[in-house]
């Protein structure tokens, strides 16, 4: 009617009232039909006599329902699930549809958002409205659906205000949310998506953040990453999940006596066990269940906020003061690794210094030498005896004692440890433990990555080993060249292995199971396979197992080929190295338990805060790297090298990474982390360059030629062993 006589002011007045008027917007929109004409008479401006016949007209046209599109007459009223709702879905949509594209329509719409969103607020604070009426919500979803809500005139006022209300939902209703949304599909869920991180960035650009004025203390921020994490939870449900094959947890036997640390008073630092999301308790789903979200986990990463973010305060609000204060590190999913392994650094260091303060009290009191680190005196040429058997005694008198830092001495040598011996300490043990004469792990040419050995002779200490190295390595800051399958990490984080993670660590094994199901004719008569499967051990010898009772007998067919493709992905990813992996893990765990890591981290992400990137940046690195001594980055040698690293094959480059820093791969961010230093060592003389691996130091003299220059560095880089004092 408003189109027919080019007059809006009608349409205008009804969207503000009902838009502003959160009982008027929870009736609208129904899958039932329960309102007659009558009642909508209520939603009209009432000082307009002259407007009553065209509004009669108006809601004639509608069909008698307050939503602009009713279900038919004789169309069954529905009854509505616990995850249901009440809304017409299609029928919001074809009415946005229709306003949007009028502007005097949309200034409307956020003026009444506007003026609607602080009484919601309120009454969910104050009232709890959605206890009594469920139906609440459906403000939430007609509000979302609006898809200009992306645009400055809604970003500025209307959508902080609309964050802030819709945070205040019980948990129980964002889990509703969640679940509703889920089900919306790729490009709905998208826009949501988007429309919150568009309010995040646009608030922290438009303002100024540092140590005083925190953006942990912007409430729109803070508001709008709450809502953000409802869209994250949705594109999880949504996406490929797999909420079963869960690791048993070895539950820890809490003991009734004070520990030092609660004497102290600063127990708060150090509660046991992770921390849990409330909202992912309610949904009955965590991140580490969803294999593939809808959305890639990296979309929901902000930029513009981790630049912003003050880690060290940040974690003291995630750590001490969660109750008053909003931490990121309670949505993992917008922090990059390199915030979340700033925020993980925070609390191994605070760790270690809380141990040494401790060891400090203790040796007061039993009038002991106090030993604040973890010292490990080591031979080179044995260095597995060593290290195994002064861990071995560490994690059975003293576990905790793997807490404090770490401090590593090679028998002979006069290196002191400042961090560069213990990366070479690391190298070395791994290098003589994934050593395939040992037979602790397989290799496969194909993938080039190492698997458990099932039929190992060795003990399981020495798995055991592995998993305290892993875990020091995160806790010292140390990247560690191991090549494991992604399933070592899921497993780690508490999911089994299934028939999926077989692509990495057996994909000949699972091209084969895959031609087992894909198989169009008679599986039974063509293949003749049963539940018996047969693998060879250490020495070559066949080894027979039965995936289930008498086996033999059981041939594959058709019908059961699904179970039995299951039953021998998880004998081999999980079954056939039970005792292995148990062992791996329970030092892993030594060394992790208390740490955020399995809250803060994806198994993706833990792989690349054990491994580092293989992706090596050197550009990135000559771009931060710090001269000293003489050198600047104008110096003609300084050029010269530069040229010549960059000449380097990648084989080269990785040798000079490993002389430099202790490690051929970079760290969590790239190269540019790095911080080398390049220091003037002297005039032309035919001495080699020499390195300082715990500071990431190079010592170059002043070489003469460029010629000479590559010459020694590359001598220099190849036969590059044991540790001096310069």
């Amino acid at each position: 009617v408003c189109e027919e006589e080019g007059d809006y002011s009608v349409l205008i007045r009804i969207i503000g009232k009902v838009f502003s008027n959160a009982e008027a917007l929870i009736k609208s929109f129904r899958k039932v039909a329960p309102h007659t004409t009558e009642e909508l008479h209520s939603f009209e401006p009432t000082d307009v006599d002259k407007h009553k016949e065209r509004s009669a007209a108006v809601s004639e046209k509608m069909g008698g329902s307050s939503a602009a599109a009713a279900l038919p007459e004789d169309s069954p009223t529905q009854t509505v699930g616990p995850d249901e709702v009440t809304v017409d879905i299609d029928a919001v949509r074809r009415v946005y549809d229709r306003l949007l594209a009028n502007e005097q329509i949309e200034a409307a719409l956020v003026n009444a958002l506007v003026y609607l969103t602080p009484n919601v607020e309120l009454d969910l604070e104050y009232l709890d409205v959605y206890e009594t009426n469920p139906d609440y919500l459906n403000i939430f979803i007609i509000v979302m659906e609006n898809s200009n809500l992306h645009s400055p005139e809604y970003l500025e006022m209307a959508m902080p205000l609309f964050c802030k209300a819709m945070s205040k939902l019980p948990v129980s209703a964002l889990a509703k949310l969640s679940k509703v949304w889920a089900r919306f599909g790729l490009p709905h869920i998208r826009r949501m998506m988007e429309t919150f991180q568009q309010l995040i960035t646009f608030t922290i650009i438009s303002n100024e953040y540092d140590s005083e004025h925190l953006v942990n203390d912007d409430e729109t921020v803070v508001a709008a990453t709450n809502c953000l994490k409802v869209v994250f939870y949705a594109s999880i449900l949504a996406g490929d999940l797999d909420v079963d094959h869960n690791e048993e947890e070895d539950e820890e036997s809490e003991s009734d006596e004070l520990t030092l640390q609660e004497l102290l008073g600063e127990e708060r630092l150090y509660r046991k066990g992770p921390r849990i999301n409330p909202l992912e308790k309610e949904l009955g789903v965590r991140t580490v269940d969803c294999r593939k979200p809808l959305i890639p986990f990296e979309d929901f990463i902000n930029e513009s906020l981790n630049d912003v973010i003050e880690m060290d305060k940040d974690f003291t609000f995630f750590k001490v003061d969660a109750e008053t204060k909003f931490s990121f590190q309670s949505c993992p999913f917008i922090l990059n690794a390199i915030t979340k392994n700033q925020g993980l650094y925070y609390d191994n260091r605070i760790r270690m210094y809380s141990e040494r303060r401790i060891t400090a009290l203790y040796s007061m009191v039993q009038g002991q030498q106090p030993n604040p680190y973890l010292k490990l005196k080591v031979r080179r040429d044995h260095i597995i005896d060593d290290a195994l058997v002064r861990l071995e005694m560490i994690s059975m008198e003293n576990p905790s004692d793997l807490k404090k830092q770490l401090f590593v001495e090679f028998e002979g040598e006069q290196g002191v440890d400042e961090g560069g011996v213990s990366k070479e300490f690391f190298q070395l043990v791994l290098e003589e433990i994934f050593n395939p004469d040992i037979g602790m792990f397989t290799y496969d040419d194909e993938t080039k990555l190492f698997w458990f050995n099932s039929s190992s002779l060795e003990n399981e200490a020495q798995y055991t080993l592995i998993g305290i190295v892993l875990g020091l390595a995160i806790y010292n800051n140390c990247i560690l060249d191991v090549h494991f399958p992604m399933v070592v990490y899921r497993k780690l984080m508490g999911k089994k292995g299934t028939y999926f993670d077989l692509a990495d660590s057996h994909p000949v094994l699972l091209q084969s199971l895959k031609e087992v199901l894909e198989y169009t004719g008679n599986v039974e008569e063509d293949m003749m396979i049963t539940f018996q499967i047969s693998h060879t051990d250490l020495f070559g010898n066949p080894v027979s197992y039965d995936l289930k009772e008498k086996g033999d007998q059981i041939p594959v067919t058709n019908e059961n080929r699904q179970e039995f493709v299951d039953l021998y992905a998880d004998y081999i990813l999980n079954k056939s190295v039970e005792t292995q992996f148990r062992a791996f893990k329970k030092g892993f765990l030594m060394v992790t338990n208390e740490s955020p890591l399995k809250y803060l981290f994806r198994p993706e992400e833990v792989e690349l805060l054990i491994c580092g990137s293989r992706n090596l940046d050197f550009k990135a690195l000559e771009d931060t790297t710090e001269y000293d001594g003489g050198y600047s980055k104008d110096s003609q040698i300084i050029k010269d090298f530069w040229e010549t690293l960059h000449s380097f094959g990648e084989e080269q480059k990785r040798l000079f990474l490993q002389f430099t820093t202790g490690t051929d791969r970079a760290p969590v961010g790239g190269l540019g982390k790095l911080k080398m230093i390049i220091a003037k060592n002297g005039p032309d003389t035919d001495r080699l360059p020499t390195s300082h691996t715990c500071f990431n130091a190079l010592l170059l003299p002043e070489y003469s030629s460029k010629e000479k220059l590559r010459e020694r560095l590359l001598k220099a880089i190849t036969y590059a062993k044991g540790f001096g004092m310069l």
